[in-house]
């Protein structure tokens, strides 16, 4: 099961962004600010577990293959749908 985590800012990187929106910034020093909140915001990434990989795999190719099934069906359905409306198309 994932952990449960609240998807805040956390207060110190809060307070740096208004200080640094308050006062006008060279691009520069706005990139550098720009990396230090993807850092932040990347450290909070929790990497699932190895059984939570493998499940979320398989839920994924398992809706794939639903997927597929589906709209080959549906081809299957409207080609037949063409066939009868408008009869196969000449030989030759």
């Amino acid at each position: 099961m994932a952990r449960k985590v609240i998807d805040e800012p956390s207060e110190d990187v809060v307070a740096i962004a208004r200080k640094e929106r308050q006062a006008k910034r060279s691009p520069f020093a706005r990139m550098a600010l720009f990396i230090r909140q993807v850092i932040a915001e990347l450290s909070k990434v929790i990497t699932p577990t190895r059984r939570e990989l493998f499940g979320f795999t398989g839920v994924v190719l398992v809706f794939v293959i639903i997927m597929m099934a589906v709209v080959g069906g549906l081809d299957y359905i409207f080609s037949a749908v063409v066939v009868f409306v408008f009869g196969d198309p000449p030989v030759g």
